[in-house]
């Protein structure tokens, strides 16, 4: 019985994240700065402008979502629901060394970034500078 409820919990957590995925993911794609990957650094963001505090509360839970989503995604590999994609939500939201590097990698690719600037134009956003050079 226990098991049943274990996986009527997990059933839910991924139905439930695959909802929010499909919302935020165009919404987050949409609020990318068009020049975000034309540069070899990435840009000061507001967030360190803020109170430390309030600067490192923000940090430690933005990780901390991160982390959470990394294993769930893990857990989805192997239960019904959008592993890879949670996993790709998770580890854009931790922070590591490499990372915007990573990033940039990446979104260089061409099925990527004609598939991020598709979600782009279905917003009204100006579609995404990338420099090719490394």
């Amino acid at each position: 019985m226990a098991n049943q409820a274990l996986v009527g919990w997990l059933t839910g957590a991924s139905v439930a994240t695959f909802l929010i995925s499909l919302v935020a993911l165009p919404w987050l794609v949409a609020r990318i700065p068009s020049d975000y990957f034309a540069h070899h650094k990435r840009h000061a963001i507001p967030l360190k402008q803020r109170h430390p505090v309030i600067r490192l509360l923000l940090l430690i839970g933005k990780n901390l979502l991160g982390a959470i989503l990394l294993a769930g995604g893990f857990a989805m590999i192997f239960i019904p629901g959008q592993g890879l994609l949670t996993m790709a939500m998770g580890l854009l939201l931790l922070d590591y060394p490499g990372k915007f590097a990573l990033e940039r990698r990446v979104a260089r690719q061409h099925g990527v970034l004609s598939g991020l600037n598709w979600l782009r134009a279905k917003a009204g956003s100006p579609p995404l500078v990338v420099d090719d050079e490394d």
